[in-house]
């Protein structure tokens, strides 16, 4: 009921019903409380109605806002015209030290695998587990069309897919992905880096410092072709014709090789993949297999990989090269900022006295020359040596009456091995530093060192501080 009908039903109330002067003055006295009272509940529902957030914008504030939807629509219009719609930039660099045993102390940052003229006998020259895919500079280009296309210009320089066989290009990868049916079946075209394995080309995506030896070793760098890119659910499928290692086919690499991966995604925290290389390379038959796989979950990393091959005419004896190895890692972050690795690989390849990816299978050296009874005839002759620098390739031992070190006779290649002890430490968002102690074996001497000799161990110790964006 409002304030004013009950004054009213109050004062109707007192003329209906006379009384004496003092019933009158108490009447009087009521109603002005009453008053007073409806007043003072008046101003509290003002206040009230004051407070109650106040809907809609005043002029100014109308205006304001239609400047800044017109200059907002302006803008992306612009970002759109000028092609920046879609497109996504990043970038990583990792200036890197490494010391081993066998050769000493360098910075490693941007240097060319085939430098001194391309002479690959030299010990610290052209690729190596020393001498791999850090102290990289690289800049990822990808951008998106509204139809689906997807195009990507991976380029860094010196130590790109293509720089361990010397073709002389920044270009890591430079393809383009066509959506057919729909978004899950494309068609991938250009130059596309090999995906063997569990580690990953670019430093910031590693633990540590170098790689396994089964990516520096057992796996091809990069094919040029087409490819049929399938995914299913949990399943991703990349189906491969085209060159293996090479641009365009020349007069020696003619044949194209089959190379193929699939993945399967079990959860968020697992998953494996297969991958593998079926054709020619350099016109000799080619086969690779590895299966791989990976756990990640809270502080524990664990990841491992099984790869075989063969690759007729690559062994040191001109025969037919095989290999087979195994990879594990496993990974702990002690912080969240800090994260220690142990990596362990080993690679048997024996065949033909050794050869394999990335090491030359025939090193050629100056041997004293013997006759069909093993006597020294006073000559020189050429023979082939291991790949001193990685490890692979013939065994050797220092021998007596010449005073050399000499193929062992066995004709069969050093098995290898290596250790890797390491720490990352995430500095800031995007900063990370590293440091590796790795250990690599053989069960021959094969590594060889500045005063001539060949052992069977090298050490290595290497550091590097990752930038990424």
């Amino acid at each position: 009921m409002k304030p004013f009908s009950l004054t009213a039903l109050t004062l109707a109330l007192a003329v209906a019903f006379p009384a004496t002067a003092q019933d009158n003055a108490q009447v009087l006295q009521e109603l002005r409380a009453l008053k007073s009272r409806i007043a003072e509940l008046e101003g509290q529902l003002k206040a009230q109605e004051e407070r109650k957030p106040q809907w809609g914008m005043t002029p100014d504030q109308a205006r304001e806002l239609n400047r800044v939807t017109v200059k907002t629509e302006s803008l992306e219009d612009s970002f759109t015209d000028q092609g920046y719609k879609g497109l996504t930039i990043k970038g990583m660099i990792d200036p890197a030290f490494i010391w081993t045993r066998s050769a000493g102390g360098s910075f490693a940052f941007l240097n060319e695998f085939g430098g001194n003229g391309g002479d690959l006998s030299y010990p610290n020259d052209g690729f190596g587990y020393a001498n791999s895919y850090f102290g990289q500079a690289m800049l990822d280009l990808q951008k998106e069309t509204e139809d689906g296309t997807l195009w990507r210009l991976t380029l860094a320089p010196q130590k790109n897919a293509s720089s361990g066989y010397n073709v002389r290009s920044v270009v890591h990868e430079a393809s383009v992905s066509l959506p057919l049916s729909d978004n899950q079946t494309r068609l991938w075209v250009g130059q596309i880096p090999d995906w063997s394995g569990y580690e990953y080309w670019w430093s910031h995506e590693q633990p540590l410092v170098t790689h396994n030896l089964l990516f520096d070793f057992t796996a091809p760098s990069f094919y040029t072709g087409a490819a049929l890119d399938l995914t299913r659910g949990d399943w991703w499928t990349r189906v491969l014709v085209g060159n293996m290692n090479a641009s365009r086919h020349d007069r020696d690499n003619r044949a194209p090789v089959l190379a193929y991966r699939v993945d399967y995604s079990r959860s968020e925290f697992d998953g494996w993949g297969v991958a593998g290389v079926e054709g020619k390379s350099f016109n000799q038959r080619i086969r690779t297999f590895e299966i791989d796989g990976y756990y990640m979950r809270g502080d524990w990393t664990l990841q491992g990989q099984v790869a075989i091959g063969q690759w007729a005419g690559n062994a040191a004896d001109g025969n037919l090269s095989k290999w087979k190895g195994m990879s594990a890692l496993v990974g702990y972050a002690f912080t969240p900022r800090l994260q220690g690795t142990v990596r362990a690989d080993v690679i048997d390849n024996a065949t033909g006295g050794g050869g394999i990816f990335g090491s030359a299978p025939n090193f050629e050296c100056d041997l004293p020359e013997r006759d069909a009874f093993g006597a020294l005839t006073g000559s020189r002759a050429v023979g082939v040596c291991p790949d001193g620098r990685n490890g692979f390739g013939p065994k050797m031992n220092f021998v007596a009456d010449s005073a050399e070190w000499e193929p062992d006779g066995s004709g069969r290649g050093a098995n290898r091995y290596a250790l890797s002890l390491g720490l990352r430490y995430l500095y800031g968002l995007n900063t990370t530093w590293k440091i590796e102690y790795r250990l690599d074996a053989a069960n021959g001497n094969v590594f060889l060192y500045p005063d001539g000799s060949y052992r069977k161990r090298n050490e290595l110790l290497g550091t590097s501080v990752t930038v990424s964006f």
